[in-house]
């Protein structure tokens, strides 16, 4: 006998009970089918000129940067490099939709947004070289270090975010990650707390193709990495990752919208990385040049400048100008790079904890001790490497 054949039994209902229900409507969070452009649209007519002539010439300051870090690789000045190059519209308009109060978390990636952010790129390019722990206080610059775990940062920021909500501050994370970084357990952590919280902060995913060897393809699934958003409960945007205004409009109605309590948002900038993952890979295993050639033609300065061109903003003047202010910018990163940094091995025990441990106290006893023996000079307390 079934449970509606007993005596006295309710109809049976074909639906779970009314508690089911979705506690937000999903459609107004799912993201357009096309990424949004500005770049050869009419939204472009209404672009501030001021705007898209700071685009460029961060653009164009960011790929000199690229290609001189690039070449400080092969010289042996910095241990590995992750190339932004392609991906510097997602990098700058990243940093320049961020207010002076507001924080950003990048990812290994990232330098460049530091760096448009008005970091050193000295400072910025540090732990690359492995000099230290990172090569800048985060404090002072609103920067997270750089982050080398996949999104391991991404709950960082919603922590952040979140305690910045509880205090009545008005400050918005900015969380950037790859989109490999989007197949860790710590991306799925982040996104529904952050939703849960309500927390002020923007989710960019540079999709720029591959995780090392990997394509999107055989990571997921989804219509797009953006779609991800409406499972926990936000929006999710779908953007040219190469159109800079139309990233930094979106990325700066995330967070106006964050800052104003309407919560998290999840961003896809569609992108390309033109080089290699590091200097230690070879993309041309996994992937043709007739590929990369075809993204060459959606190259975000070429994009943006084929716009000032047109609109009369740019002409043979200011394009050397602003050529010959991101050589200035390479020739001091490479003359301070080329200087060899006095480092204390004693500071790999500095920054650790506020109260170095038993474990810590006895390996930096033990180091210093190998140290005098080999008649090495070195800060004998640790001391200057607490207080760096």
């Amino acid at each position: 006998m079934t449970v509606q054949e007993l005596p006295g039994a309710v109809a049976y209902r074909p639906t779970p009970p009314p508690a089911w229900r979705p506690r937000t409507d999903p459609a107004p969070l799912l993201p357009d089918p096309e990424p949004y452009r500005v770049l050869g649209t009419d939204a472009a007519a209404g672009a501030d000129p001021e705007l898209l002539l700071t685009l460029y010439a961060e653009l164009v300051r960011g790929r000199r940067y690229n290609t001189q870090a690039t070449a400080l690789t092969r010289q042996g000045r910095l241990a590995v490099y992750p190339s932004s190059t392609g991906q510097e519209a997602c990098e700058v308009a990243a940093a320049l939709a961020l207010e002076h109060r507001d924080w950003l978390f990048p990812s290994y990636r990232d330098t460049l947004a530091a760096v448009a952010r008005g970091l050193d790129p000295v400072q910025a390019l540090t732990l690359l070289r492995g000099d230290w722990h990172t090569g800048y206080d985060p404090y002072e610059h609103r920067i997270a270090p750089l982050c080398t775990p996949l999104a391991t940062q991404l709950p960082h920021a919603v922590g952040l975010a979140h305690a910045a909500r509880l205090k009545g501050d008005d400050v918005v994370a900015l969380a950037m990650v790859g989109d490999g970084g989007t197949s860790e357990g710590d991306f799925h952590e982040a996104l529904n707390f952050a939703a849960v919280w309500r927390a002020p902060v923007v989710f960019l995913v540079q999709n720029n193709g591959f995780a090392i060897s990997v394509p999107l393809a055989k990571q997921t699934a989804a219509p797009s990495l953006a779609h991800k958003a409406v499972g926990y409960g936000m929006p999710g945007r779908l953007v040219d990752g190469n159109d800079a205004p139309a990233v930094h409009q979106v990325l700066s109605e995330a967070v106006a919208r964050a800052r104003h309590g309407g919560g998290p948002t999840l961003i896809e900038a569609v992108t390309y990385r033109m080089e290699a993952h590091t200097n230690a890979d070879d993309a041309t295993r996994y992937r043709g040049d007739a590929e990369v050639e075809a993204w060459r033609d959606h190259d975000p300065i070429l994009l943006l400048e084929r716009e000032l061109t047109e609109r009369g903003l740019l002409d043979d003047d200011r394009r050397a100008s602003v050529t010959e202010a991101a050589e200035t910018m390479a020739a001091r990163l490479r003359e301070r790079m080329n200087a060899d940094a006095g480092l204390d091995p004693m500071d790999l025990f500095a920054h650790v904890y506020a109260e170095r441990t038993g474990q810590l106290r006895e390996q930096a006893a033990q180091l210093r001790a190998e140290l005098d023996a080999e008649g090495l000079d070195a800060d004998p307390s640790g001391a200057e490497g607490e207080t760096r």
